[in-house]
């Protein structure tokens, strides 16, 4: 699989047209790699109370910077904790989260 994402694949910011917002949005995108890891060692400790504080951070944020989908992934997986889910529905639910992250651009 290339690393390289096709136009159509990429998930844009709703604040892409922003010029203002664009720096931070920028930003916010770059820390997804280091929360998409944390809910993974969080999910690996089996701490269900620390990912649903990661993902209710991360839902909040996503809000704000254009990115609904994420938000509602975040949602998926902040509901799944707080209901004591399984651990592979969550494990499911942060591959589907990371595969959104991994999609998201500025612009």
């Amino acid at each position: 699989m290339s690393d390289t994402l096709n136009h159509h694949d990429a998930l844009i910011s709703e604040l892409s047209d922003d010029p203002d917002m664009l720096e931070l949005v920028e930003l916010f995108v770059s820390e997804f790699p280091a929360r998409i890891q944390a809910m993974e060692q969080a999910i690996a400790a089996e701490d269900v109370s620390a990912l649903a504080t990661l993902a209710h951070q991360l839902k909040g944020a996503a809000g704000g910077y254009g990115f609904p989908s994420i938000t509602d992934a975040a949602l998926h997986i902040e509901t799944g904790a707080k209901a004591n889910s399984d651990v592979e529905a969550l494990k499911s639910g942060i591959d589907a989260l990371a595969d959104l992250c991994r999609r998201a651009r500025a612009k």
